[in-house]
């Protein structure tokens, strides 16, 4: 396919780093000499100074015929990605989004669906959340003609704000501290039933600590036991880290400010057990949100702020698939690349988005308000304001 054997060149040319990077200084001119090395052909012929100047990231929108705030998200293809949103919508393509089916759960039109996981085009997890009875956890097995809800909250107190899965039967979903302690749900049977962990491992939260329900990735997990809780309200904002499931716990702060109901990490991502990166900011708009975003190479031990971070708030982040060095972070301004792990950004798209998420078969997704989906596309050129940059985009 065009759209795959495209990405797989701006792939190429990440992984190659600093010939992109150099073309990235100025969106659309040319690197000058002492800006970038000497081309080197890649496997056409083509340098990839030349091929970083004619392929640059951008999203493309399709047509979901909904008005939803999309801020749960599932990528599982290049063809097939769920999503669910405000007023209990939930979609899901299984043709690369040239069309949607409206597969949302009945009678959940009252509920704000913050977060959704996907095993495939037909098993899905998803989760409500608000205080009470209105945080559950829904989930269907045939492609969403018929939904089950697995979990409904009980406690007055909690509110649950996203969930992750370690396989397709191994998971964790988290809320906000209970009795001093962030709280916690797992499942050993992809979603089926659930169970409120014992906090005796969970380190106490600080005052005015909570999680942020924006992008479904306030709570991410990489490989078979590792799991990563954000954290924002109080002082400092926090990144959590499991290395069994959810058992036990180790805190760690991050650079991005906090101090504030409205500020903190609202999102990370890991490629691996050890680098990952955090975003975030003040979600209000109209504020400032410097150094709203920081990396790790040492599992969230440690956070080092990011040199030249995104230009405001940050809700969403995603590594590209099999790339060790760049990532996209979306929010309601705009969507920003990084080539060098999350130290530096630059801004390449205006539109408005929430969440992002990339799959293996290298294919990216983006979603946000309006009933916004889009797909990783590329062109030439200058950004266009409206957000769907200018330029023949292969689909």
């Amino acid at each position: 396919m065009k759209a795959l054997g495209n990405t797989r060149r701006l792939i190429a040319l990440m992984t190659g780093g600093a010939a992109l990077a150099a073309a990235l200084v100025a969106p659309g001119a040319h690197a000058s000499p002492a800006e970038a090395p000497a081309g080197t052909p890649d496997g056409d012929g083509v340098s990839r100074e030349a091929g970083a100047r004619a392929l640059l990231p951008g999203w493309k929108l399709t047509t979901t015929g909904a008005d939803a705030r999309f801020r749960g998200l599932a990528a599982v293809s290049h063809s097939t990605a769920w999503v669910a949103g405000s007023k209990g919508t939930v979609l899901r393509t299984g043709d690369g989004g040239r069309s949607w089916r409206d597969v949302s759960p009945p009678g959940a039109a009252g509920l704000e669906l913050r977060d959704i996981e996907a095993f495939d085009g037909r098993r899905a997890v998803a989760l409500a959340i608000g205080e009470g009875e209105a945080s559950r956890v829904l989930r269907t097995d045939d492609g969403g003609a018929t939904w089950t809800e697995s979990f409904r909250n009980t406690d007055p107190r909690a509110f649950y704000n996203c969930l992750t899965f370690f396989d397709s039967r191994h998971g964790l979903a988290a809320g906000d501290p209970v009795d001093g302690k962030f709280r916690v749900l797992s499942t050993a049977d992809g979603g089926r039933s659930w169970r409120v962990l014992p906090d005796t491992g969970m380190p106490a939260a600080q005052p005015g600590e909570a999680g942020f329900a924006a992008s479904g990735q306030c709570l991410v997990s990489s490989g078979p036991e590792d799991v990563w809780l954000t954290t924002g309200g109080a002082a400092t904002a926090r990144v959590l880290r499991s290395r069994d499931r959810g058992l036990t716990w180790t805190a760690s702060a991050s650079t991005i400010p906090a101090g504030d109901p409205a500020r903190g990490v609202f999102a990370v991502a890991f490629r691996d057990r050890g680098h990952g990166i955090a975003v975030g900011g003040d979600y209000r708009p109209g504020r400032e949100s410097p150094e709203a975003a920081a990396v790790t190479g040492d599992g969230g031990r440690t956070w080092r702020a990011s040199a030249t971070p995104p230009p405001a708030y940050r809700s969403g982040v995603a590594w590209l698939p099999h790339s060790r060095s760049a990532a996209l972070a979306v929010g309601p301004t705009g969507t920003d690349l990084t080539l060098d792990g999350g130290r530096t950004w630059r801004t390449v798209d205006s539109g408005s988005y929430d969440t992002v998420d990339c799959t293996p078969d290298l294919s990216c997704w983006a979603a946000g308000e309006k009933g916004r989906v889009a797909r990783l596309g590329f062109r030439g050129g200058p950004v266009a304001a409206s957000g769907e940059p200018s330029g023949v985009r292969a689909r």
